[in-house]
């Protein structure tokens, strides 16, 4: 992964009891500084909602963070657009549909080399998985079909968006962990983070860092562990996932 590449991966667009992104705009400031005056806005995961009414979700929290946002959607050229970005939102949605739409418009290369040359890359649920060499262990249904799983590869694990370890009641269907095991056991190779809502991941000058107040859950060989915020996560760099 380039020293160059810089990432806010969070695993949400909302926690309980906030709007639209509240919880992550201190994060987000942070992460795009003042060097950044726009975002180009990714908008290719959503389905329920159209790309205009995404994008008109999402504007008002960048203009109110001080930055501007246009979306590729809205670009007679996106390719064009992609390349004159000073900095990339990745919003969530279904991960099927985002990625087979970058594959349909080609944009999955140059998005990856843009990222790579030190454009910032903010990605939330879907945009988060697209980040991972894979998007196999996104929640999503596969309501559209992509041609192969593959994705960016921007880090060299796997994330599990809106982590939980609890069950329903009288549910009897498996659990995410009973699912995340189940893809250990065929990937004994891969590592999978398990993001909790509110939580994100920040990649920059080769380093990673777990943001928020809760844990993450680290699915590695046969295995499961406990992250915390402020521990050093740096293993998850360090040791290359097989996809």
């Amino acid at each position: 992964m380039p020293r160059r590449t810089r990432l806010l991966l969070l695993s949400s667009s909302r926690t309980p009891g906030t709007d639209f992104l509240e919880h992550a705009r201190g994060h987000i400031r942070d992460f795009l500084g003042r060097d950044v005056k726009r975002v180009t806005l990714v908008p290719y995961a959503a389905v329920a909602w159209s790309y205009a009414a995404l994008t008109e979700r999402v504007l008002p929290v960048f203009r109110d963070l001080g930055y501007g946002c246009t979306s590729l959607h809205d670009s007679r050229d996106p390719r064009a657009a992609l390349a004159a970005a000073e900095a990339l939102v990745v919003a969530g949605g279904n991960t099927f549909r985002l990625l087979q739409q970058l594959q349909a418009l080609k944009l999955l290369g140059p998005l990856r080399e843009r990222v790579q040359s030190g454009v910032p890359y903010l990605g939330w649920s879907a945009g988060s998985n697209l980040a991972c060499p894979t998007i196999r262990t996104t929640n999503d249904m596969p309501a559209a079909w992509p041609d192969g799983g593959d994705a960016l590869g921007l880090v060299p694990f796997q994330i599990n968006p809106h982590y939980t370890e609890r069950s329903l009641p009288e549910h009897h269907g498996e659990t995410r962990d009973d699912r995340l095991r189940e893809f250990m056991i065929l990937n004994p190779g891969v590592t999978v983070v398990g993001l909790r809502e509110g939580s994100a991941l920040r990649v920059e000058d080769g380093r990673l860092a777990l943001l928020g107040d809760l844990n993450a859950r680290v699915f590695r060989e046969g295995e499961a562990r406990e992250l915390a915020p402020g521990e050093s996560a740096q293993f998850l760099l360090e040791r290359p996932s097989r996809p």
